[in-house]
């Protein structure tokens, strides 16, 4: 299912940005470096927030009210987040990128008699996709030539532009498999998304 395009703006930066840690009269010679790490706390079945990869999905996560309305049998409710500072060493600036893929167990739901292994395939195959997504956003980082002046915006319009992008992925899927009906169709995702995942270092 489709995540709204509001749900994740509340876990942008902070207002104003990363720790900034550049000074002024340092900024004319400053190399800019990025380093990512990925990380989730452990599950905690209390929590309301399942972090990527730490498991698979299970029904027991889905803890939401069904809507009463739409053709979904289930949603899986994902989204991913990113955080981070800067320090400068000598001429240098070392930002670094922490992603945090997530299922918010609260707001996803199944409707009563759908509890079966496909149609849970189908909800994980939406987190796999929030994932490779959120990979893509940390390739396009490391590849951009960040600046001293305005690094932070250059992310921060890069991290909406991947949002947007894993909108369109979410949807794409739900068309092209008629929301899990296509079974054939859903195995072509399943393979593609397994690929680029294991490609970017990750394993579904």
């Amino acid at each position: 299912m489709l995540l709204p395009v509001w749900s994740i703006f509340f876990l942008l930066w902070p207002a104003g940005g990363m720790k900034h840690a550049v000074p002024p009269a340092a900024q004319g010679s400053t190399v800019v470096q990025v380093a990512f790490k990925m990380a989730g706390p452990p599950d905690d079945p209390a929590s309301d927030t399942l972090f990527y990869p730490t498991r698979k999905l299970r029904w027991s996560d889905f803890r939401g009210t069904p809507s009463m309305r739409g053709p979904s049998a289930a949603v899986a409710y994902t989204s991913f987040a990113y955080e981070g500072g800067s320090r400068l060493y000598k001429d240098t600036l070392r930002i670094t990128l922490t992603l945090q893929v997530f299922f918010v167990r609260s707001a996803s739901w199944v409707r009563a008699g759908n509890r079966d292994a496909y149609s849970l395939a189908h909800e994980q195959l939406h987190f796999d996709i929030t994932c490779l997504v959120a990979q893509r956003f940390r390739q396009k980082i490391l590849a951009l030539p960040l600046t001293r002046d305005d690094y932070d915006s250059m992310i921060q319009y890069e991290y909406l532009e991947s949002f947007r992008e894993m909108n369109r992925l979410q949807e794409a899927f739900d068309e092209e498999t008629r929301h899990g009906a296509n079974a054939a169709v859903q195995q072509q995702w399943t393979d593609r998304v397994a690929r680029e995942l294991k490609a970017a270092g990750t394993t579904p």
